[in-house]
């Protein structure tokens, strides 16, 4: 049956039991009071027929558990699927020498078709571990098609074709989990991996690589989390893993199941949480393959027609009012949390799948009633907030992000106020401010007021992740911030023994500045994609046709970071220590839980001088001090600051160990005067070199 569809749109449901608290956070959201409680009657009555019909979703979200391929109690397979547009589904593989009809499947009702295969004369499986196996689809037309399992857990490229194949995983020991999921930290500093490209060979890297090689320095760098890319079976390498063909299967150019869990395991040694990149927002347009076209219809997974294709990604958008499609996905995100022990996910494509246009030529200005007119499209929204509530309630640890450009309301409050329960958004206007500025401005002509309106321009009581730079800016056609910065003087005058050109030395100076800045005032969370940290030269480019299938842009150079003769390691030494000082003062921190509703420590910004370049703030107790100014330094510059006392400098842009210029003297004992300044009790004189940011913390807090 299909859900949530035909509802009148000014019917109005039963209130969210909190919404009173959502309204409290921002009253400009009382007047779409109506279509509010509309959304949330929709999920309520989806959630309500699993409730009555499938046992609740504790249950419903098992699917992996019946459909599939599972080896029974007697030492058979038994093998089910949902294909209700095909005619006679069969299973072909190396058990039955690939004969395309000798083993069919009974049909069920409801679209579902099933098989059952008994072991062996010897007692044992009928399919060897890691032996390959298809379906063959009958369509209306009479076609034998052959097809992927939507539920494979393990699929690998054919060596003659190179398509992929469903591979039985069945291996005699399975892998025992050592370490429990560790505790929540009170801040989320998040570092964005892809394994592939994990090492800095020209070759694709694997679980294994990354487990030990990779993990240690995350710890080393003050990370917290680690955020994993293409895990999800992709065919095409360079779609960097977003257009996905198996969805439960790990992708396999990285290694087999077993070595993914050990990577997670690692990380849960070491007290780092791991998210999982899913997308769930569209699904490759491969039919052999992927999931289109699975039942030789165009429909099945996707919605049939115009609506089932996403033009900009030529992809295919799931049909989310659909029973089974509901199942398949909910159960997905059960999957990754049970089988691999994931402690979250990153929602990918988030504001494609809020709007019927996808977000495509759709510039969001704020207005309110942007959000919660027809563009919407609500089937979306029941799903993603069904899926929140699900994994909160099952997982209560487990963290939820949202890639999400428009802005949205309430996308990152609890469920129960009418919200759609997302934990964080990412702040994605951020990169593509720096971006700009340095693309377009003059140094001199950095507009300080229009920085921090975009570090702080986020909704109140809904917690960001804010970066400097992720992996979308360092694709090709554009470039990391630091070659924006440097450029092609990175090639040759990186070196120590090398004169400090004035490039490099603003470089080096702006990358720390901009990302300290960014850490410290553009969310309540932070995120660095893998390399960045040490400000990693040049682009992102996959091997493709385009590029000879080279692998020389889809590598991290550790090399650069590890030699001591380079000046990478100060971009890399400053990165670490900005995140241990956030460990110890916690300007990111929750109040409370880190998935409590309850706001964030807001900063609070006391200066912004457009002439001077100077920008001003407190946050957890810390003073952020920001000289953006290329080449005018201030002597006693008074600042304000709430709390009186004695401050001293906590972490300096400047310090030689950072590859500055060592005009900060950190024996300074930084006594605040009861002189009120920018409307705040007390304040303090400090020497602010040109571009420069420092914090001061009191000293007691040391």
């Amino acid at each position: 049956p299909n859900m949530a569809t035909d509802m009148d749109v000014d019917e109005v449901g039963p209130s969210p039991p909190d919404i009173q608290r959502l309204y409290d956070l921002d009253p400009y959201l009382k007047p779409f009071d109506k279509e509010i409680k509309r959304r949330y009657k929709c999920y309520l009555e989806v959630l309500d027929h699993i409730n009555q019909h499938e046992g609740g979703l504790e249950k419903f979200s098992r699917g992996y558990e019946y459909f599939g391929i599972h080896v029974t109690e007697e030492g058979g397979v038994v093998m089910r699927e949902w294909a209700p547009g095909a005619e006679a589904l069969y299973l072909m593989g190396d058990f039955n020498g690939w004969n395309k009809t000798s083993h069919p499947f009974t049909k069920l009702p409801f679209g579902k078709w099933e098989l059952v295969l008994p072991p062996k004369h010897d007692g044992s499986c009928p399919l060897d571990h890691t032996s390959k196996y298809k379906i063959v689809v009958k369509d209306k037309k009479g076609h034998l098609l052959e097809r992927i399992c939507p539920w494979a857990r393990y699929v690998i490229p054919s060596k003659e074709t190179k398509i992929y194949e469903a591979t039985f995983w069945n291996p005699s020991e399975k892998y025992v989990f050592r370490h429990p999921r560790p505790e929540l930290p009170r801040s989320l500093r998040i570092y964005e991996s892809h394994v592939g490209i994990s090492s800095w060979e020209g070759k694709v890297a694997d679980y294994k690589h990354f487990a030990h090689n990779v993990i240690p320095r995350i710890k080393k760098q003050g990370y917290n989390c680690i955020q994993l890319m293409a895990i999800m079976e992709h065919a095409y390498y360079a779609s960097f893993g977003y257009q996905v063909t198996s969805f439960y299967a790990a992708s396999s150019r990285y290694g087999h199941p077993d070595d993914l869990k050990l990577l997670i395991d690692m990380a849960h040694r070491e007290g780092l949480l791991v998210f999982l990149d899913v997308v769930h927002s569209h699904a490759s347009k491969n039919v052999l393959d992927g999931l289109n076209e699975f039942d030789g219809t165009n429909a099945c997974f996707f919605h049939q027609g115009g609506r089932g294709n996403h033009d900009l990604w030529d992809s295919r958008c799931f049909d989310y009012t659909n029973w089974e499609v509901l199942r398949f996905l909910l159960s997905n995100l059960r999957w990754w949390m049970e089988e691999y022990q994931f402690d979250g996910f990153r929602f990918d494509g988030v504001t494609s799948m809020l709007y019927h246009s996808h977000g495509i030529a759709h510039g969001f200005s704020g207005d309110l009633g942007e959000y919660f007119g027809l563009p919407t499209d609500t089937e979306s929204v029941t799903y993603l907030t069904l899926a929140n509530h699900m994994v909160h309630e099952l997982y209560p640890n487990c963290i939820t992000v949202a890639e999400e450009v428009s802005g949205m309301p309430a996308l990152c409050r609890p469920v129960s106020e009418g919200g759609n329960g997302f934990d964080f958004r990412l702040g994605m206007a951020i990169p593509d401010k720096w971006i700009k500025i340095l693309k377009e401005l003059k140094d001199e002509d950095w507009n300080v007021g229009d920085i921090v309106h975009t570090l702080i321009n986020r909704r109140h009581g809904e917690k960001t992740i804010a970066y400097a730079e992720s992996h979308d800016q360092a694709l090709v056609g554009d470039k990391t911030l630091a070659f924006w910065l440097m450029d092609a003087e990175m090639y040759t005058n990186m070196s120590c023994v090398s004169e400090m050109t004035v490039t490099i030395d603003r470089g080096l100076a702006l990358h720390k500045m901009i990302r300290l800045i960014t850490h410290g005032l553009g969310g309540e969370g932070w995120l660095n994609f893998i390399g960045n940290e040490f400000g990693h030269p040049e682009w992102l480019d996959f091997p493709r046709i385009g590029n000879n299938d080279s692998y020389h842009y889809a590598r991290r150079q550790w090399n650069l970071v590890d030699d001591d003769l380079l000046r990478y390691k100060f971009l890399n030494n400053f990165d670490r220590d900005m995140n241990l000082t956030e460990n110890h003062f916690g300007w990111l921190a929750a109040k409370q839980k880190l998935t409590s509703p309850e706001p964030f420590l807001q900063a609070y910004v006391s200066c912004k001088h457009e002439g001077d370049k100077v920008v001003v703030f407190e946050r957890g107790g810390c003073v952020f001090v920001f000289n953006f100014h290329p080449h005018q330094s201030y002597t006693d510059y008074r600042i304000g600051c709430d709390l009186p006392g004695k401050y001293k400098i906590v972490l300096d842009t400047d310090d030689p160990a950072y590859g500055g210029h060592s005009r900060l003297d950190h024996s300074t004992d930084f006594f605040t005067a009861p002189i009120e300044h920018d409307k705040r009790a007390n304040s303090v004189q400090v020497y602010m070199p040109a571009r420069v940011g420092f914090i001061l913390a009191k000293k007691e807090d040391n």
